[in-house]
């Protein structure tokens, strides 16, 4: 069976049985950053007891489709959301801390790292609103201060709501 995931763990779907979760449930994710397209990325989650044949039984269904298939660790969040949101959060706060200008830490990180895109012109154009949903979701989590949502993406949703509800 597969479980399509949101930023929750996969044991929230199934249950959780003392560090023995597992069965032919496997759960999905296919990436996408806020109101982006979807990546080909499917990130496929297990449990330390998941049948490997519904593992690899998902694999290829998924790869059949044309998609990439990262396997993982049962973890809100998975791999992506856990290594880019506190990337992104801390971009968020060194523009606030004015160490550089939005279109300078862009181009830094365009030119200097090889990315296609810079982190606020990104966060920016796939809704800013939406990296604060996944980070608040993930501090509630692992209430670590690298999943609370930044300041500026606090603000987004705000306005966000403030113009939903006009």
């Amino acid at each position: 069976m597969l479980v399509e995931l949101g930023t929750e763990s996969l044991g929230e779907a199934t249950g959780e049985d003392a560090g023995r979760e597992g069965s032919n449930a496997v759960g999905f994710a296919r990436f996408r950053l806020g109101d982006g397209e979807p990546s080909d990325l499917v990130e496929l989650v297990r449990q330390p007891a998941t049948d490997p044949a519904a593992l690899e039984a998902a694999r290829s269904i998924l790869e059949a489709a044309g998609l990439q298939v990262a396997v993982c660790a049962d973890f809100a969040g998975r791999i992506l959301d856990r290594l880019i949101r506190p990337f992104y959060n801390e971009a968020l706060t060194r523009l606030d801390e004015g160490l550089a200008t939005a279109a300078d830490m862009d181009l830094t990180v365009k030119l200097g790292l090889g990315y296609p895109e810079g982190p606020i012109e990104l966060l920016e154009r796939t809704g800013l609103q939406h990296h604060h949903d996944v980070t608040k979701a993930l501090f509630e989590v692992y209430g670590t201060r690298h999943y609370a949502p930044a300041r500026r993406a606090v603000v987004a949703k705000r306005r966000a709501e403030r113009e939903k509800g006009s």
